[in-house]
């Protein structure tokens, strides 16, 4: 499997799981909104029916007789109600429709149980199919054979002249209403909810798919990078080993001869040398990206940080016939940090500018504040580098010219170091440079 395969199932697992948990999430959600709506509407509904049969039982008990014939005084209290077994008015005027309150007829019903639990009375707009007895139940829910579905509520009546409430009151008041309405409402929150839900999980899906591609780039770039890096480091130890092999074999044609062999050796020991350097700024890398080194940041001046690096790089400057110079503010300036990391830093700046600038050359570095921070600049008149590369120079084993590290020795690991231990002390570290004038390198830290 190559490495698009590769990435790219990864993507679709990585995805996958993020719409899987998104729709288990979404399920869990969906199923706890329609539960909650349609609890709260069929509680609404609950205390609305409840409220209409406290309101009627308030009204009516007063005007219940306590002797004679009911049907009668219920005639008289409630003339809109057609009484069992006699003409039902199936037209009331407009003050007969409203004497029990309650205007939608085609949704609320009421009847009027006697304390036997035989029906009296009833609204002419009932379902014909209801039973004519009571249900001892103080709430029940109807089905009708023809699907309809209704919710009733049964209250107690006492005469006016009952001082107590038992079961020899007077009778009973049932309150109900069709669920159609409320069945309706459900019907739509559901489908709601099944039109909705596809749709959610259909943008969860594209969204997962575009985030996990957003996840995996970091990771894609990481990788092409460590591949890099492990061509890079087999380009650079191939070199010295070919010649390391080559030098062997020239010493082992000519064994007499003591001064070639000496050579040889000379250029086995350089490129072993060579070699060892290259894995120990490797080691010094990776140590610097992990952090693993223990050893507490203490107080560094960096005043004599600078002047030690100039008159150790003296020498080289020199030989090249490179004028080098600092200039270093009188105060002290001291910060937190690694001193043999710094100087290692502060020396890869000054070591390139030098190596990088022709002969007649001239190296600048000074040490000024700038507010709260210490400002270490090393600036050449070297080659300089182009401005489309400059934000790569601090990669490893990255060069502008290919060739030109061979020609001094590097190994292509110091700006990446400079970089690590920058970063390693929160310091910033910034270049400017013009083709054919020269770089400067900015090193800010903050002063303690």
């Amino acid at each position: 499997m190559n490495t698009r395969q590769l990435f790219r199932h990864s993507r679709i697992r990585l995805a996958f799981w993020y719409a899987s948990v998104m729709a288990f999430i979404l399920s869990l959600m969906s199923m706890g909104v329609y539960h909650s709506l349609v609890e709260s509407k069929w509680w609404a509904m609950k205390q609305e029916m409840e409220s209409i049969a406290g309101t009627l039982h308030d009204s009516l008990e007063p005007m219940l007789p306590t002797s004679g014939n009911p049907t009668q005084v219920l005639k008289v209290i409630f003339p809109e109600l057609c009484l069992v077994n006699q003409p039902c008015n199936n037209n009331p005027s407009m003050i007969q429709r409203h004497t029990t309150g309650i205007g939608d007829r085609t949704t609320y019903y009421l009847r009027l149980f006697d304390h036997h639990q035989n029906l009296l009375a009833f609204s002419p707009h009932q379902p014909s199919q209801l039973s004519s007895r009571l249900e001892s139940s103080s709430w029940q829910i109807v089905n009708l054979p023809n699907g309809d579905r209704y919710l009733q509520f049964s209250i107690m009546l006492h005469s006016g002249n009952s001082h107590s409430h038992d079961n020899s009151s007077w009778g009973y008041l049932q309150v109900g209403r069709s669920l159609r309405v409320f069945d309706n409402e459900v019907k739509q929150i559901q489908l709601i909810l099944l039109i909705g839900f596809p749709i959610a999980l259909t943008l969860v899906i594209i969204s997962g798919w575009g985030l996990s591609g957003v996840a995996m780039q970091p990771i894609y770039q990481s990788y092409k990078q460590q591949q890099q890096f492990t061509a890079n480091v087999a380009h650079e130890l191939k070199t010295p080993l070919a010649s390391l092999l080559a030098t062997v074999e020239a010493v082992n044609r000519v064994e007499n001869n003591r001064q070639n062999t000496r050579t040889l050796l000379n250029t086995i020991e350089r490129q072993g040398r060579r070699l060892s350097n290259l894995i120990t700024d490797l080691l010094l890398l990776t140590s610097l990206e992990q952090n693993s080194s223990q050893k507490q940041f203490q107080p560094c001046c960096l005043n004599d940080l600078i002047n030690d690096l100039t008159e150790e790089f003296l020498e080289l400057a020199v030989s090249k016939n490179i004028d080098l110079t600092c200039d270093v503010c009188s105060t002290p300036i001291h910060t937190l940090g690694n001193e043999s990391e710094l100087y290692r830093l502060v020396a890869n700046l000054i070591a390139n500018a030098i190596q990088y600038t022709p002969n007649g050359g001239k190296v600048y570095i000074s040490l000024n504040t700038d507010q709260k921070k210490a400002i270490i600049q090393v600036q050449d008149t070297g080659i300089g580098i182009p401005d489309d590369q400059q934000h790569r120079i601090f990669e490893r084993f990255y060069r502008v010219n290919c060739d030109r590290a061979r020609k001094t020795g590097g190994t292509g690991l110091g700006l990446a170091i400079a970089s690590a231990i920058a970063k390693k002390h929160q310091a910033s570290l910034t270049v400017e440079s013009i083709i054919g004038k020269g770089s400067s390198f900015k090193l800010g830290m903050v002063i303690i």
